[in-house]
């Protein structure tokens, strides 16, 4: 412990004109002072200063105040090597929350010290702590002297992302902001520390800053907690004007359509990425609107909190774990919640489909919980019954004065898909109505699909009256469910078909089945079907051309194997492959995987390692080891993460016990299994057009995966339908196709190409979604149209113009001679 120096000695400009009193004050506690670190910040009473002023009065308590505040500078001005001393930090948190009766002068002090750049460039909320203390118990009209010393200080600290984050930087912000015309006053409250506020000040600010709605913008900058109080919210109720209301849906209405910046920072040789969205102070504000909102009774509200809670709550780039703002995010789901009723649950299903950070669907499932409990329905049962019709009719349209909405949320003007001006003009309104409602379907068909093939996954049971009402009469989630086999429980299985006005079921052969009302019935899955019965659906489909939306009967099936048999608690099939990191992670995330965060920030602290985990049904959940091979580092230049390795998949209960693969559930097995699979099959570098290596080539044309070997199934039933069927056939692994100068081999899990007779490779880069031909499903990745993109083209080689593709034909054709 080393003594401290005398403020008197070291500031003497400082001191001048105190009081005698007040100074031998100083000399009091400068003999009891010396730098001290402890950890935590002890309490006042607990250290030196704090025992000699156990007796003092009012007047010494401000004296050791001012004392403080000029100790600090001393602390931080470079006059002493010390950054922090936990002792001093004491006074100021401790005499903040004491009712002292500052004199002016000693304020003035307060503030200067506070205001005054320190030599050293730093910025010390510390500093701060009193001088607002000793403001805020001042009535407005005597804060008026200290304006010019608040100038000062805000423009010291403006600008900077931590000093904005600050609470005496809002009260100063709020303080100045009062006492600056309109204009100036809604640039203040704005700020300027991210693009959502450049928008702010260059599209609303003179709005903002119109009387009806100045106050309210002062209120909403308040919304400094996670839930807003009854004070709050009745403050709110007497500033809210029609006017600030229509502002804040036009404001919160620009979020879903704006966009993190990514900046690239180089200083010497590091490098970084910096990401900003939206600063806490902005985010505040819009909470504030967030919240403005709860009691507004008017149908584009629960809606556009909806819009918010997806755009704020999706990971940064569109996807991941994270979100982009949790704050924004969590505080539109908390008005959803507090508002209530069914109109809430779709927007809930949108952001459940959407939104992976685990604290936000947290938020979703306790809202839906509540709301459950309320209406007397499982979570799941309140989420089918709510899914809006959108005006729909049984077929999926809405036609009215000869506009028609579709399902696919395409406005025509009877066979017209150009909208003639007379009709824009008469019709206006209802355009803009079809038009609103047009988004919100592109929003909600997603969200839908998600959850269909999540009752699929899950094994979940409904009574057939129940299915019929709420998947396949409804005009949205009819689309799918009139698309899927249906199975009675232990029993037989079909696809709907309307006799009569009611559903009955048609198997393959055509045989009718009819459930009665209460029969129980499922979603079919094919692992808990023969192979027999699995390939009679799938040709069953292709004659009847139907497209399902997503994989049913040609859904991959994992089973357990011999291998796995014997590694007993973890699966190596989808081990030791090298997987684009950020494309992976995306693709997993959005299927509910959690936890793959990979980083070159501190291998010593596992950052080359993770394990993305999945909560199945049974209590189990699955986990999946990643992690970054030796060369990665210097690949990325320590940079972000390009590429992982993918290690051993496994499970365990709700107790964090490995259950041995032999004791999982086949369909949760496979389920687990196939996402993996669609990781490795949609990310692998494998994949790349131009690779090279030994992992590149034993990928690109070795053995097929599960998802590759259904691919090839689907290629067997298509290929006779297609114009090049008598220049093209399966083999095992590859699609050959026989073109007029050479004949091509493409494999069924990379697509990449070899040529006959020496098989050299060809690299061709996809540049669309190929060909249009039928596919039985909507397809993870496109790889099967990626496929059968290249095999129309190579069956027509002699036309092909691209110079890069002929130069390879040509050269392999001269090699191959």
């Amino acid at each position: 412990m080393e003594a401290g120096v005398g403020v008197v000695e070291e500031l003497p400009d400082w001191v001048e004109g105190l009081p005698e009193a007040t100074l031998e004050v100083f000399a009091q506690l400068d003999a009891v002072y010396a730098y001290e670190w402890r950890w935590p910040t002890p309490q006042l009473a607990d250290t030196p200063v704090g025992k000699l002023a156990e007796d003092w009065d009012d007047a010494r308590w401000r004296a050791m105040g001012l004392w403080a505040q000029l100790r600090l500078r001393i602390l931080w001005d470079g006059v002493t090597p010390y950054g922090y001393c936990p002792v001093l930090m004491a006074v100021p948190t401790a005499l903040a929350r004491r009712r002292l009766g500052w004199t002016s002068e000693e304020i003035a002090l307060l503030w200067r010290a506070a205001a005054t750049p320190l030599a050293n460039g730093q910025e010390r909320d510390e500093m701060f702590k009193l001088p607002v203390a000793a403001l805020k118990r001042l009535p407005a009209a005597d804060l008026v002297p200290y304006l010019d010393l608040l100038r000062q200080a805000k423009a010291r600290l403006d600008g900077a992302d931590w000093t904005a984050r600050w609470s005496a930087k809002r009260f100063i912000d709020d303080v100045l902001a009062e006492r600056s015309d309109p204009a100036a006053a809604a640039l203040i409250l704005i700020g300027e520390l991210d693009d959502f506020s450049t928008l702010l000040r260059t599209d609303y600010a003179a709005r903002l800053g119109a009387p009806g709605v100045l106050p309210l913008l002062r209120h909403w900058a308040t919304a400094t907690t996670a839930r807003p109080s009854a004070t709050w919210l009745s403050r709110s109720a007497a500033l809210r004007t029609p006017e600030a209301v229509a502002l804040a849906r036009e404001i919160l209405g620009r979020i879903p359509a704006y966009r993190e910046r990514v900046e690239r920072h180089r200083s010497d040789d590091y490098e970084w990425t910096a990401v900003t969205y939206l600063h806490a102070r902005t985010a505040t504000l819009l909470r504030g609107m967030l919240w403005d909102c709860e009691p507004v009774d008017e149908p584009w509200v629960t809606a556009l909190l909806g819009d918010v809670a997806v755009a704020a709550g999706t990971g940064i780039g569109g996807s991941g774990a994270n979100a982009r703002s949790e704050m924004l995010a969590n505080a539109a789901i908390g008005v959803l919640a507090r508002r209530g009723g069914l109109d809430v649950v779709a927007q809930l299903a949108r952001v459940q489909a959407k939104v992976r950070k685990k604290s936000i669907l947290a938020g979703v499932d306790r809202t839906l919980d509540a709301v459950a409990v309320r209406t007397g329905l499982s979570p799941e049962r309140l989420v089918e019954r709510t899914v809006p019709a959108f005006g729909l009719g049984p077929d999926g349209t809405r036609t009215e004065r000869g506009l028609t909405l579709s399902l696919d949320g395409v406005i025509t003007y009877g066979s017209r898909k150009t909208i003639p001006k007379q009709v824009r003009e008469e019709h206006a309104d209802l355009l803009e109505e079809l038009r609103s409602t047009a988004k919100e379907l592109k929003q909600a068909l997603p969200a839908e699909r998600f959850r269909v093939e999540g009752a699929l996954a899950t094994e979940r049971i409904w009574r057939w009256e129940d299915a019929c009402r709420h998947y396949l009469d409804h005009p949205v989630t009819g689309s799918f469910g009139r698309a899927l086999i249906w199975e009675v429980l232990q029993g037989p299985a079909g696809l709907p078909v309307r006799v009569n006005g009611s559903w009955e079921l048609t198997d393959p052969a055509g045989r009718r089945i009819q459930p009665f009302p209460d029969t129980p019935v499922l979603l079919w899955h094919p692992v808990s079907h023969t192979a027999d019965e699995v390939r009679a659906w799938r040709d069953h489909l292709m004659d009847r051309d139907l497209r399902q939306p997503f994989k049913q009967a040609f859904r991959e099936v994992y089973l357990l194997t011999p291998a796995e048999e014997l590694t007993h608690d973890h699966s190596r099939r989808f081990t030791g492959h090298l997987l684009r990191y950020g494309q992976a992670k995306a693709l997993l995330t959005g299927r509910g995987w959690t936890g793959m965060s990979l980083g070159h920030w501190g291998w010593e602290y596992g950052s080359s390692q993770a394990e993305a985990v999945k909560e199945m049904p049974g209590g189990l959940t699955a986990c999946w080891d990643f992690h970054l091979d030796e060369a990665s580092g210097e690949r990325d230049g320590y940079s972000n993460v390009s590429i992982c390795v993918s290690g051993d998949l496994g499970f365990v209960d709700e107790h964090g016990r490995r259950v041995p693969l032999a004791q999982v559930p086949p369909l949760v097995l496979s389920e687990a299994l196939r996402d993996a699979d669609l990781a490795v099959g949609v990310t692998s570098t494998g994949l790349e057009p131009e690779g090279h290596g030994d992992y590149w080539q034993s990928y690109g044309f070795g053995d097929l995966s599960e998802t590759a070997r259904t691919r090839r199934d689907a290629l067997l039933r298509l290929l006779p339908r297609l114009a090049l069927a008598d220049r093209a056939e399966l083999t095992d692994r590859f699609l050959r196709v026989r073109g007029d100068l050479r004949t091509y081999k493409i494999h069924l899990g990379s697509g990449n190409i070899l040529m006959e007779p020496n098989d050299a490779y060809l690299c061709i880069v996809p540049d669309g979604v190929g060909d249009q031909v039928f596919l039985p499903f909507e397809e993870d990745g496109g790889m099967l149209s990626v496929i059968l993109s290249k095999a129309f083209l190579l069956a027509a080689d002699a036309t092909i113009t691209d110079p890069s593709i002929t130069y390879q034909i040509g050269a392999g054709i001269q090699m191959g001679s």
